[in-house]
């Protein structure tokens, strides 16, 4: 079989072997390269923000009627909340299970959290704390910050005005899509050089964390992959049965930016092709513009199975015996707290300290534990995220109506959702 090295996807494989290799052969060197991996993610997310806000305007203002974006975004609201409390339920019920933390030495973890922890306890998890954070202090500020949220109400705000100017609003929606095309031409720019930044991203992690000092380890990551890859495979995969599509075909299809993700650890890297890919799928731009992103904060599957895994493994090592109310109580704490990690790599652990922060029973220090094996699982809940993101679009473009089950692809192929 010929192997097409101009594929982007080969290129992102070879740049991951190849960065395993240097890290394994020479890691001094590797645990230095963290830097690519960086600039890459930095250069996607200079351009999410605008990216988000030009497609939700266009599409709000497209659409027109403004009762159906309401219930669009009540609708994937639900869908969120219903699906990530599942997936926190699924890795409880794991965690007490397979009980990976029963043996441990909690003295084994001697890596430095001070900046996880301190971090967790300048960001407030509160309700209205978070509603705050939500509203920008200026227009402009939102786009300073890249912070998805405040883009996103911005968007609809605006979106929903230009709906309202009718033709008057035309000349400004035509704009809008002209400039949605230049950023959109400034990703598969920066894509060009994802295959470096996926090398730089698997040297810094076995270089710096090598590979034989986290076999102690090996039973919390292996639950962790296996709870993920069952998740997509059976709640994933079931709902998507239900609504007519075959998730292992989905998965095929974003395989790019599948790599993507394990390269990065990272699955906003991912975020500007993935709506473009969903859109090529046969979502509508409305849909993908108000769910996608909207999922970044509200619908992190990955992270919630991470979160309630990594806090049971950790009281489990401490041999804190914790009752059946106990944690319901800690699941229904992470109900809250998992909607404050972001895509961006790390997220999930500040939001991990955040919630020990709030259950004393359970030491905050055992996070040192997991430290050395969060960024090889950062990648399982990454993955995750991404998948049930984009699940959730189709199904909710398919409840509204606005799907469109055979569209012509960038690789001139069709496709049946």
């Amino acid at each position: 079989m010929k192997i097409n090295f101009k594929s982007l996807t080969t290129q992102v494989i070879l740049g991951i072997l190849l960065g395993i290799s240097v890290g394994l052969v020479f890691p001094e060197i590797g645990s230095q390269l963290k830097v690519i991996a960086d600039i890459f993610i930095k250069l996607v997310k200079m351009v999410i923000a605008p990216i988000i806000f030009l497609t939700i305007v266009i599409g709000i203002a497209g659409m027109g009627d403004l009762k159906k974006v309401g219930k669009i975004g009540g609708k994937a609201l639900l869908y969120f909340e219903i699906v990530s409390t599942i997936a926190l339920a699924i890795g409880i019920i794991v965690g007490n299970v397979i009980k990976a933390g029963k043996g441990i030495d909690a003295e084994a973890g001697k890596g430095d959290i001070s900046q996880y922890t301190e971090k967790a306890a300048e960001t407030s998890h509160g309700f209205m704390d978070f509603i705050l954070s939500i509203i920008p202090d200026s227009f402009i500020g939102a786009f300073a910050k890249g912070e998805l949220l405040p883009v996103l109400l911005l968007a609809i705000l605006f979106g929903i005005s230009l709906a309202h100017l009718g033709n008057k609003g035309k000349p400004v929606i035509e704009f809008f899509e002209k400039c949605a095309d230049v950023f959109f031409g400034i990703v598969n720019i920066i894509m060009k050089v994802s295959p470096f930044a996926a090398f730089g991203a698997m040297a810094y992690t076995i270089g710096e964390f090598g590979i034989g000092s986290l076999l102690y380890l090996g039973k919390l990551m292996g639950s962790v992959y296996l709870t993920m890859t069952l998740f997509i495979v059976l709640v994933l995969g079931g709902i998507a049965k239900m609504f007519g599509f075959s998730i292992f075909k989905f998965i095929a299809y974003i395989k790019e930016e599948i790599l993507l993700v394990v390269g990065t650890s990272s699955s906003e890297a991912a975020l500007p092709k993935m709506m473009e890919k969903l859109e090529n799928y046969g979502c509508s731009k409305p849909v993908v513009g108000l769910v996608l992103p909207t999922g970044y904060s509200f619908n992190l599957d990955g992270t919630s199975i991470y979160l309630s895994m990594a806090a049971l493994f950790i009281a489990q090592a401490y041999g804190v015996d914790l009752s059946i109310w106990q944690q319901i109580t800690l699941l229904t704490v992470l109900m809250f707290t998992s909607k404050g990690a972001a895509g961006v790599t790390g997220s999930g652990f500040v939001t991990l300290a955040a919630t020990l922060a709030v259950f004393p029973s359970i030491p905050v220090e055992g996070m040192a534990l997991i430290l050395g094996v969060d960024r090889f699982m950062s990648e399982a809940r990454a993955i995750t995220n991404l998948i049930g993101n984009g699940v959730a679009t189709v199904v909710i473009s398919k409840t509204e109506g606005e799907f469109k089950p055979v569209q012509e692809v960038p690789d001139k192929k069709q496709i049946t959702a």
